[in-house]
């Protein structure tokens, strides 16, 4: 469930006047997503969507995002607009909460990527890299390597409801891919949370990118890292290599990798599967049993953790760095 702060029609009215977008013909909740309230709203005009920003999103990083999907849109990507008022603004605010109106993209998302939709996606991950230049605002990773240390000890003797010393092993993995982390990469802004619910698609044909609320400026393969994890793993836990060459060679037909950012993508998708394994870990340890959503199971990347830091170098990923693409063919 997704939807945490309701909207009475009353509000919806008084609030859709400031806005031309015809007569409403339905407004109902959206059950996907975590963060924040979403509906979707039809009217004579066309279709929109309306998010109510949760305490989750800090409301001085809105201007960011909203730039960001502005900027994007404007440069051809599929994203959704956001939707000025007629004066001109696109915040707002009703029941409460801070509140904006999105362009619909038409697509569902795919709980299970094929290969087409893996190269897809690493196009449209390097068309936001590339695209996303000029963007005025800026925004840090708050969810960066610098965070992992303290979410670590927040989460403290905790996280050994897991298994037996799970803290102690959790120190050492963490203390490795720390010390192995890159500082010499490109850098510029990345979506940081383009799982597969978060790509829309037709058929194979990717639709649209949404949900950029963890959008911020870090190491752009950092991101070929986090979709590696969450496009690239089976449902029994197997990496797919098929997939991963496929999304990688996505994202070179459009922005070409160094040897240097392809070297690093072992210890980046590691690094991506600690930040999401201590995230799920710490609403796994936190979230009430009576919650409205259920926490997410931190194994499933632990699991993940583990096979970055079991291999032995990019060929694991399908690629070869003694090549001239650096591709197995």
């Amino acid at each position: 469930m997704a939807v945490y702060t309701t909207v009475d029609d009353t509000a919806l009215n008084r609030f859709l006047t400031a806005y031309d977008i015809g007569e409403v013909l339905s407004f109902a909740g959206i059950a996907e997503g975590v963060e924040n309230s979403n509906y979707l709203l039809r009217s004579t005009k066309a279709h929109f969507i309306l998010t109510l920003y949760e305490k989750r999103v800090d409301a001085e990083d809105l201007p960011f995002f909203i730039e960001l999907m502005t900027h994007l849109s404007a440069a051809g990507m599929n994203c959704p607009l956001p939707v000025a008022a007629r004066d001109g603004q696109i915040l707002h605010e009703l029941a409460g909460r801070p509140c904006a109106l999105f362009s619909f993209l038409d697509g569902t998302f795919s709980r299970f990527p094929n290969r087409a939709k893996c190269r897809a996606l690493g196009a449209s991950l390097a068309e936001l890299h590339v695209k996303s230049q000029g963007v005025s605002r800026h925004r840090a990773n708050a969810l960066g390597p610098a965070s992992w240390t303290p979410l670590l000890q927040s989460i403290g003797t905790d996280a050994n409801i897991l298994a037996e010393g799970m803290h102690a092993t959790i120190t050492t993995r963490l203390e490795q891919i720390l010390q192995e982390w890159p500082t010499d990469l490109p850098h510029g802004i990345i979506h940081a949370d383009l799982f597969p619910n978060n790509v829309l698609f037709v058929g194979d044909k990717l639709t649209g990118l949404i949900d950029f609320y963890f959008a911020c400026e870090d190491i752009l393969a950092y991101d070929i890292g986090i979709c590696l994890n969450s496009w690239c793993f089976e449902a029994d836990g197997s990496f797919n290599m098929t997939k991963s060459r496929a999304l990688i060679r996505g994202y070179e037909s459009v922005r070409r990798l160094s040897a240097t950012e392809k070297q690093a993508i072992p210890v980046l998708a590691a690094g991506s599967a600690m930040r999401f394994f201590l995230t799920r870990l710490y609403d796994w340890a936190h979230t009430p049993k009576d919650a409205l959503v259920s926490p997410k199971d931190p194994m499933e990347y632990w699991a993940i953790l583990r096979f970055h830091q079991s291999v032995s170098g990019v060929s694991a990923y399908g690629l070869d760095l003694s090549s001239p693409n650096g591709e197995i063919q």
